[in-house]
């Protein structure tokens, strides 16, 4: 099935459900997902310079700058592209003026019968050619993160670290709208190690988010130089959380619950670890795919588990943390941020989180030694 037949099903079910007419994407993962093209321009603007949108046939709204840009450099021939002058009136009022009602969209319509949603329903779970997308995207991130990594002194600071990964994911056209690089003494106190001129000491925690065609991936790796002797420890008690948290998301999905089930399992393996207030310092993550988590799990989320989806669980251990974005299908676990060349290890899931079904061991990135 080609991508925009998988639109389209999903698109006529959506507004059958929803008894509306017409449906209008203009935020930009959105946007990729349903047309593979981008409408960004300014990178800070939560809104592209398009809008795409489904009545039956697939359109696109725009200004007369963008218009020829677009479907020249970003469609696929199935959309039709209808513009409007940059200086009679904006993204919002185009759509207005053009859609039928009753309409959803999930950018500010002013119009009455148009109402504005969350899209990221419509994103899950992925398709064949999604999944095949990020495989590419994955193993793309991986090398940069990995290749940046293995080149690493504890002499350099944090922002160097940073800047490298971003450059290496550049040049293979991937965005990084999250690079931290932690050294040994921030790592430890901070959760979110937000790159600075600090030497990253005695070791380094470097996370990641890249985007790409609308797919985000994230990984994590740590890097040891002389590290303290409770880094091992901890690191594998990171793993074993997530690897439990994997386990027990494609539990709930067969069992058709929702994101709290799988973070009350998270909340046991925390305790199981013997860290079980450690969960309250930091997210846990979640769902990823056409944004970086499309949830997150809290002990409240009712957002549906689903597959095949990306996942992205991220716990956290006083300064370790095991983080990839695998793909949880119902025959088991393929991490997609992985090249096969990081020291690993197979971690099994506690029996408590896997169910009626086996499951099995995950490949987990180690601790890679750089001893000075």
């Amino acid at each position: 099935m080609t991508d925009l037949q998988d639109r389209r099903e999903r698109l006529d079910e959506f507004l059958a459900r929803e008894g509306c007419e017409a449906v209008w994407l203009a935020r930009p993962n959105s946007f990729a997902w349903l047309t593979g093209g981008s409408n960004v321009v300014d990178r800070d603007a939560d809104l592209g310079v398009a809008a795409a949108g489904y009545d039956g046939e697939f359109r696109v709204v725009t200004d007369n700058i963008e218009a020829e840009r677009l479907a020249d450099e970003e469609l696929p021939d199935a959309f039709t592209v209808e513009s409007t002058a940059w200086y009679e009136s904006g993204l919002g009022e185009a759509v207005a003026d053009r859609t039928p009602t009753p309409a959803l969209a999930d950018f500010p319509v002013p119009a009455e019968d148009v109402t504005e949603f969350d899209a990221s329903t419509l994103r899950q779970p992925l398709s064949e050619n999604d999944v095949q997308r990020y495989r590419d995207l994955g193993t793309a991130a991986a090398n940069a993160v990995e290749s940046v990594c293995r080149e690493l002194q504890s002499g350099d600071t944090e922002i160097e670290v940073a800047a490298g990964i971003r450059i290496s994911l550049s040049a293979q056209d991937v965005e990084t709208p999250v690079a931290l690089a932690g050294g040994a003494e921030r790592a430890r106190q901070y959760r979110h190690y937000t790159p600075t001129t600090s030497s990253l000491g005695e070791y380094a925690l470097v996370s990641i988010t890249a985007e790409r065609g609308g797919l985000y991936a994230s990984c994590t790796r740590t890097v040891a130089f002389d590290p303290p002797e409770w880094l091992a420890e901890r690191h594998q008690s990171a793993m074993q959380i997530e690897t439990d948290a994997l386990a027990a998301t494609r539990r709930v999905a067969r069992e058709g619950g929702t994101a709290s089930d799988v973070f009350a399992d998270v909340r046991a393996a925390y305790d199981r670890a013997g860290w079980p207030e450690e969960w309250r310092n930091h997210h846990q993550g979640g769902a990823a795919g056409y944004a970086g988590r499309e949830w997150f799990a809290s002990p409240d989320a009712e957002n549906p588990v689903q597959t095949p989806m990306a996942y992205a669980w991220n716990p956290t251990v006083q300064g370790a943390k095991s983080e990839d974005t695998v793909l949880v299908t119902d025959d088991g676990f393929e991490v997609l941020t992985a090249t096969g060349d990081w020291p690993s290890v197979e971690v099994s899931p506690d029996e408590s989180v896997v169910g009626d079904g086996a499951s099995p061991a995950l490949t987990r990135h180690e601790i890679l030694s750089l001893g000075e």
